[in-house]
C-alpha cells in the first residue's frame, strides 16, 4: 500500500503519513488507531514487538 492509498484510507493527509514513517513525528492514540484500521488490523497488532 501506498503512503497515499494509506493516507486516503485512514483519512490523514499523506504527508503527515511519510512523515510518520520519517520519524519526523510523534502519532497520537486515535490516528494510530485510523492507521490500524486503515491496515485491517488491531492497535494492539500495530503496536505488538516483534521478536528478533
Amino acid at each position: 500500500m501506498s503512503q497515499e492509498g494509506l493516507a486516503a484510507a485512514a483519512k490523514l493527509h499523506r504527508t503527515y503519513v511519510g512523515s510518520i514513517e520519517r520519524g519526523e513525528r510523534n502519532v497520537s492514540i486515535d490516528n494510530m488507531d485510523k492507521l490500524a484500521t486503515a491496515l485491517g488490523v488491531s492497535l494492539s497488532e500495530l503496536l505488538r514487538e516483534v521478536a528478533q
